[in-house]
C-alpha cells in the first residue's frame, strides 16, 4: 500500500514539498501537482514523476485517487482548502499560516472539532529543526534553571515582493518565531510591542518586537527582510542558571589571503531542508496511523500565531503595547 499525496501550489514551497514526497518519503507517492498556472504544475509534475496535474484545488481534494494533501498555495487559500480537506475526510499538511485571520483559524478549528478528529497539521517546520529541539531539551533537562528571556532574529537577503510591508513581516515572516518560541518555552503570549527604525529609503525597515509571556518571560524578535548579506536565523535562550544559543550552520570554513570566512545561504530552503523532511515524514505517519505527531503544530497553534500577529500589527500601527487576547483553548486541543 502507498499513500497517494497531492500537492496544491507549485511555487518554491510546493515544488520542494513535491520533491520530498517523490524522493524522500518511502510509502508515499506524488500522485498529483495542482496550481492555477497549468504550465508550472506540469513542469513540477514532469520533473518528479507525478501521475497527473490539475488547476482545480477543490476538485483535487475530492478525488478518490488522492489520500492526503499538502497545501502550499497562497496564504489566503489555506483556511478554505483546509476546511475542504476536513469535509472530505483527508488529512492535510498546510503550510503556515493556517490563515492570516484569527477568525478564519477559529472556523477551521470548529470544523475539525465537528469532525471529531484532527485532520490538519500546520507547517511550522522549525519545531523539527535540531537547534530548537536541543534548546527545548536543555530547558526541560533543568540545567538552565527557569527560563527568563529568549532572543530571536530572522534575516533575509531582500524582501520577497515589491509590495511587502512591515505589517507583512509580522503576519508572514514572524509566525515561525511566534510558534517556535511557544514550542520551546511551552507558554503563551500576554502582550506585544512592535517597532520599526526610521529609514530614508524605500526598502522595508526591520521590525523589532518585544513580547511578554503569561509566565512573565521576555521575548524579542527581529525580522529584517533586507539584511543583504544572507539568510540568517539565530536564537538564544537565557535561564537563571545558564544559556543556550543557536549557531549559524556552516559546513565549511575558507582560510585564504590572511582572512577566514564562512558563507550564508540565499534563503531558508537549505537551512531547513532536514527539518522539512522530518516534518513530512511525521505527516505521512499521521496519515497512515491517524495519530497526531507530538512535535507537530495543530490548528490551535495556527490560531495562536495568527492572534499574536494580529496584535503585533495593531501595535505597529498604533505605536503602543497591545495585549494578546485569545479564546479559551478547546479541550479538543489539550
Amino acid at each position: 500500500m502507498t499513500t497517494r499525496i497531492a500537492v496544491i501550489g507549485a511555487g518554491l514551497m510546493g515544488a520542494d514539498h513535491a520533491k520530498i514526497v517523490a524522493e524522500d518519503l518511502p510509502g508515499a507517492t506524488l500522485q498529483l501537482v495542482c496550481d492555477r498556472d497549468e504550465a508550472r504544475a506540469r513542469a513540477v509534475a514532469n520533473a518528479l514523476g507525478a501521475s497527473d496535474i490539475s488547476t482545480n484545488p477543490e476538485g483535487v481534494i475530492a478525488r478518490h485517487d488522492v489520500d492526503a494533501v499538502i497545501i502550499a498555495s497562497p496564504d489566503f487559500t489555506h483556511a478554505p482548502l483546509s476546511q475542504a480537506c476536513i469535509a472530505a475526510g483527508k488529512r492535510v499538511l498546510c503550510e503556515k499560516p493556517l490563515s492570516p485571520s484569527s477568525a478564519q483559524c477559529v472556523a477551521v478549528m470548529e470544523a475539525e472539532q465537528k469532525a471529531g478528529a484532527k485532520f490538519v497539521q500546520i507547517g511550522f517546520m522549525r519545531r523539527y529543526d535540531r537547534s530548537y529541539q536541543e534548546m527545548k531539551r536543555a530547558l526541560s533537562g533543568g540545567g538552565l534553571g527557569r527560563p527568563l528571556m529568549m532572543h530571536n532574529f530572522h534575516r533575509n537577503v531582500e524582501t520577497p515582493a515589491a509590495d511587502f510591508t512591515g505589517a507583512m513581516a509580522i503576519t508572514n515572516s514572524a509566525p515561525h518565531e511566534f510558534d517556535v518560541v511557544r514550542y520551546v518555552l511551552d507558554t503563551e503570549y500576554a502582550s506585544i510591542s512592535a517597532f520599526q527604525p526610521k529609514r530614508s529609503d524605500a526598502r522595508v525597515a526591520p521590525v523589532f518586537m518585544v513580547l511578554q509571556t503569561v509566565d512573565g518571560q521576555l521575548v524579542n524578535i527581529e525580522i529584517n527582510n533586507n539584511a543583504a548579506y544572507g539568510y540568517d536565523v539565530r536564537a538564544e535562550l537565557i535561564g537563571e542558571q545558564g544559556a543556550v544559543a543557536m549557531n549559524n550552520v556552516a559546513y565549511t570554513r575558507l582560510d585564504s589571503a590572511l582572512a577566514q570566512s564562512t558563507g550564508y545561504d540565499a534563503d531558508w530552503r537549505t537551512r531547513y531542508a532536514d527539518a522539512y523532511r522530518r516534518q513530512n515524514r511525521d505527516f505521512l505517519r499521521f496519515v497512515t496511523t491517524g495519530e497526531f505527531p507530538g512535535t507537530a503544530a495543530d490548528c490551535w497553534d495556527g490560531y495562536c500565531a495568527a492572534t499574536v500577529a494580529d496584535a503585533g500589527v495593531k501595535s505597529l500601527n498604533e505605536g503602543r503595547n497591545v495585549s494578546v487576547q485569545m479564546i479559551e483553548k478547546p479541550e479538543f486541543y489539550a
